[in-house]
């Protein structure tokens, strides 16, 4: 028999996709507490069936976990703008395909108008019309609102009516801002992304035998243990187990184990399987094992994302931006000048700036000797001298220290040959 909480939650997932979800309102038609309703909704927003957005509230949305990160439902985007929505609720959760900025006559705007667009203008309560015409939402900038007319005409189609207090100039960059910004998160991979669902596992009070019966059938060795109530509290790994090991699982497993979670990065998964050498992670939700990540495939899907096109630019990427590379006999070097992103109120290069760009030349570098990805270790800056804006530097980026799994390099700048900064940079590589 299902229980209140799974009722709400089926109820939530019969919505249709734009209608708005309150914690009254489901206390109130499913005859509940207000408590209960609200740890429903919680884990239904876990899930990704509703979404809470400011200044409109929570709306069930259609779970689409690989729609585009350039792509915007018209709900992020009035989020993007501090946005309030005037009609056309049902459709806040529909894809926009492009913005079109409404800074010309009717006539000439009529053309770039289409289907699943957004359309930015001010106060033309005849743009407002021509836009409903062609199904392209409206995001009504200067804090106007739209007539009685065109709330009824937004409903009617789904189309979304928008107002937001910023200027036109003012909401196009934001919203640009914001796409340069999801862009970055392209390369943020998350462990949901790559997990493995419905893994192989073992109870604490299993055998031996089990153990060894499941890696002949799954061809896996290594297993999360679960306790009586699902919850992961344990690892077992053929280290664990001897030739002559019998009894229960429990008496053998590492107990304990590290564990991340659906919205842990694959990149810091990667750092703690690298760091402590573990080749398996559990995956886990509310203390309950839903996958689990091999470092294998963290890796592989690292080397995947760096392939990928990107367009926006993170801080890294900025500060080598206008630096070449040359790799010599014995080291890489690094050419270039210093710009006005990596200067301080002083007019001279900031610290920070330095060692940052040293650093980055040695992550760069390393990656370039080894043929792999690097986690740092130990970062050592022994000096920066002083630099104006304009000067050209040299980084040189020279290893003193090699092994499989470990490397060191130093980093030496120059400024007409004299050396100005120098650190040491020591990383381990990340092998399958």
């Amino acid at each position: 028999m299902a229980t209140k909480h799974d009722l709400i939650i089926q109820y939530i997932m019969s919505l249709e996709p734009g209608a708005t979800i309150s914690v009254r309102k489901i206390a109130r038609e499913l005859k509940v507490s207000q408590g209960t309703a609200y740890r429903a909704i919680k884990e239904a927003e876990n899930r990704e069936y509703v979404k809470t957005f400011p200044r409109m509230g929570t709306i069930r949305v259609e779970k689409d976990e690989k729609r585009g990160i350039e792509r915007l439902t018209f709900a992020e985007a009035a989020t993007m703008v501090d946005g309030s929505v005037l009609g056309g609720r049902k459709g806040l959760n529909k894809t926009l395909s492009r913005f079109v900025i409404g800074a010309m006559t009717a006539d000439a705007m009529e053309k770039y108008l289409s289907s699943d667009s957004l359309l930015i203008v001010g106060n033309r309560e005849e743009a407002f019309s021509l836009a409903m015409e062609h199904n392209c939402a409206v995001l009504i900038t200067g804090g106007f609102g739209c007539s009685d007319e065109i709330r009824q005409l937004a409903d009617q189609k789904s189309l979304p009516v928008i107002s937001s207090t910023y200027d036109t100039f003012t909401t196009a960059t934001m919203i640009n801002q914001a796409i340069s910004d999801r862009l970055i998160k392209k390369e943020v991979l998350l462990v949901e992304d790559i997990m493995m669902v419905e893994p192989k596992y073992l109870y604490e009070n299993d055998t031996i035998e089990k153990w060894g019966a499941l890696f002949q059938e799954s061809g896996h060795s290594r297993f999360p243990v679960l306790n009586q109530y699902d919850q992961v509290v344990g690892m077992l790994t053929p280290k664990d187990i001897h030739k002559t090991s019998s009894g229960t699982i429990s008496q053998y497993m590492t107990a304990n184990p590290l564990t991340v979670t659906r919205k842990t990065t694959t990149a810091y998964a990667a750092h703690i399987m690298i760091w402590e050498g573990i080749e398996l992670l559990p995956v886990v939700e509310d203390e309950q094992l839903v996958g689990v990540i091999s470092r294998q495939d963290v890796i592989k899907a690292i080397q995947y994302m760096k392939n990928q096109p990107q367009m926006g630019e993170t801080l890294e990427d900025m500060v080598l931006s206008n630096f070449g590379s040359k790799r010599m006999e014995n080291r890489i070097r690094f050419t270039g000048k210093v710009t006005p992103i990596l200067t301080s109120h002083l007019g001279t290069a900031s610290w920070s700036s330095m060692t940052m760009m040293m650093s980055t030349a040695a992550i760069v570098a390393l990656s370039n000797f080894r043929q792999t990805d690097v986690v740092v270790d130990t970062f050592t800056v022994y000096f920066v001298g002083p630099l104006e804006l304009g000067d050209i530097l040299e980084i040189d980026v020279e290893p003193i220290e090699e092994s499989r799994m470990y490397n060191k390099v130093e980093v030496s700048v120059y400024r007409e040959k004299v050396l100005i900064a120098k650190a040491m940079l020591a990383a381990k590589a990340m092998r399958k």
